[in-house]
């Protein structure tokens, strides 16, 4: 006689980059597993694969491609599953600059949304005929090894791989189907202003936000900003 099989609750979570929802079920020990060994290992890139891997084996949709979906959208993801799975309430300490003193806070990381930028342009103006789309860097990167390798390069590799599209009046081209040496050739015939734009845009990712306020020993008006995945706890 087989083992019962046991029955997990299915989620719906909204992907903020594409207002998507999608259905997720909680992580389980395999997924503990991943990311305690991940942790273990101590290395980030590993942590960051591992935090990708989990968000992946728990959608429920075969149609879900993680590597399309921003990589801000997967620390959103994990932090929901996070809540779902295990608690969505967290506790992080933080020593104050000021009076070097550690205060605690209780974080729901069920109220943690992502915080687009105001007045950031994806679509960058070349000239009259000219226009690039930008895209917000893909969790694909997560497995990148030749970006994760490009050491003082890595913003310059980070816009090479965040072209989503050119177009040049009906004519439109896709970077995913031209060779690194003529995207490169492409960008460095940009005049400098142009080349700005791109920069501000990458410059300027959506990313998870929380903010803490508080007062200190000192009775100063303090604020920390949360914006990252590590900022909310350590995993596992």
């Amino acid at each position: 006689m087989p083992l019962p099989k046991i029955k997990h609750p299915i989620h719906e979570f909204t992907i903020p980059s594409i207002r998507k929802k999608e259905l997720f079920r909680p992580f389980l020990v395999r997924e503990e597993k991943i990311l305690l060994m991940a942790k273990a290992s101590g290395d980030q890139g590993d942590i960051l694969r591992a935090v990708k891997q989990v968000v992946n084996n728990c959608a429920i949709n075969k149609s879900f491609d993680i590597d399309k979906i921003a990589i801000f959208d997967v620390e959103y993801l994990f932090l929901r599953l996070r809540a779902v799975s295990i608690n969505n309430m967290v506790k992080v300490s933080y020593i104050d600059n000021e009076d070097t003193e550690v205060y605690d806070f209780e974080i729901d990381l069920l109220k943690i949304e992502v915080k687009f930028p105001e007045k950031v342009d994806q679509i960058i103006k070349v000239d009259d005929k000219i226009t690039i789309v930008m895209k917000h860097p893909p969790a694909s990167l997560f497995d990148d090894k030749d970006f994760a390798n490009s050491g003082e390069d890595v913003f310059y590799e980070l816009i090479l791989r965040c072209i989503d599209k050119i177009y040049e009046g009906d004519d439109v081209y896709d970077p995913s189907e031209y060779s690194r040496e003529e995207i490169e050739e492409f960008l460095n015939d940009l005049d400098v202003d142009v080349f700005e734009k791109i920069q501000t845009f990458m410059s300027n990712m959506p990313k998870l936000y929380h903010r803490i306020e508080y007062k200190n020993k000192n009775q100063k008006d303090r604020v920390i900003e949360l914006t990252s995945l590590a900022d909310f706890f350590m995993l596992g």
